[in-house]
């Protein structure tokens, strides 16, 4: 469900520009990847590349602010004439946004790294810093499927899980631990990297299904996509994997509508690119699940895989803007 990707690539800059505005760059740190961007007065993506996401331990922090300077200089080296005046940095984790904290990466090694701090004195710009799904989110609620709806989530399923959500049109970020759907409980196990028994992360997101699959079945796949591709083709492992997977979305779900009524829940990220054969499941679920609730509308995404660096470029003319 992952695209592949080599150092230095130029991912294709999305159809719509952000429109008229300060010139910013943008990035958007991954646990692969980072995304960045320099976007244009006319909101144009005058440049975009994939670089590795650093991997240091502890020294992480300082050595994904030490890619996010080089970029930085690369793009003002090839386009001379586009002057950032802010930046928008989007990591994975628990971010608090407004201390500007990296608070905890699992997957990263870091521990409160004081992100937009280090991100200011590197680029000499002010610095918007926010989480990655927010990001994308705020990408996805401005310019994307979930802009008709003033009470929605955007929920992001890849490698791990969590959403954006959107309360009378402004987003909700709870210090930071608003949106770790991927993090409540759905079912008796198994074990999750961030020590809960059952959490949503460790049954339904695109690494769990191809992790679950080669415990069930002895037989390695190259992702969750192979494992859909099995079990429509017959193999009973599979389906039994993919259908607990859409179980445990479903129920999920069933208490994000609970909770807030949302009017959509949009779903992006890799699992996403399933189509009908996880939305048509989903929604079935979630109906059987649902009595008196209101039923929320379920997108797929649309601005796309660059959602992450769009959303950092609308906080940092955002930040501009206040």
């Amino acid at each position: 469900m992952t695209d592949a990707s080599t150092a230095g690539s130029r991912p294709a800059p999305p159809a719509a520009p952000l429109g008229p505005g300060e010139p910013v760059l943008a990035f958007d740190v991954g646990g692969t990847d980072i995304k960045a961007a320099l976007v244009d007065a006319a909101g144009r993506l005058a440049e975009l590349v994939r670089v590795p996401t650093p991997h240091a331990g502890r020294d992480t922090g300082e050595a994904v602010v030490a890619a996010v300077a080089g970029l930085a200089e690369r793009f003002a080296a090839g386009h001379p004439e586009v002057r950032p005046r802010a930046a928008g940095v989007l990591v994975p984790g628990h971010v608090d946004d407004e201390a500007g904290v990296g608070v905890f990466a699992e997957n990263l090694g870091w521990r409160d790294f004081p992100f937009r701090a280090r991100a200011e004195e590197a680029l000499g710009l002010p610095v918007s810093f926010s989480h990655d799904v927010r990001g994308a989110g705020e990408a996805e609620h401005r310019l994307g499927a979930a802009a008709p709806y003033r009470d929605v989530v955007v929920m992001a399923i890849g490698t791990g899980i969590a959403g954006a959500i959107f309360v009378d049109g402004r987003l909700y970020t709870g210090g930071g631990l608003a949106g770790e759907m991927g993090h409540s409980r759905v079912a008796d196990g198994p074990l999750c990297p961030c020590g809960g028994v059952g959490c949503l992360e460790a049954v339904a997101s695109a690494a769990a299904i191809a992790r679950r699959y080669a415990e069930a079945s002895g037989e390695a796949v190259a992702g969750a996509r192979e494992v859909l591709e099995r079990a429509e083709a017959g193999d009973p492992v599979a389906r039994a994997v993919w259908d607990s997977a859409t179980d445990a979305l479903a129920l999920d779900l069933s208490h994000t509508v609970a909770l807030l009524a949302p009017e959509a829940i949009v779903i992006g990220g890799g699992l996403a690119q399933a189509g009908p054969a996880l939305f048509g499941p989903l929604e079935e679920k979630l109906d059987r699940i649902l009595t008196f609730q209101r039923r929320p509308v379920l997108l797929p995404a649309s601005v796309g895989e660059n959602a992450g660096v769009i959303g950092a470029a609308l906080r940092a003319r955002d930040l501009l803007a206040s």
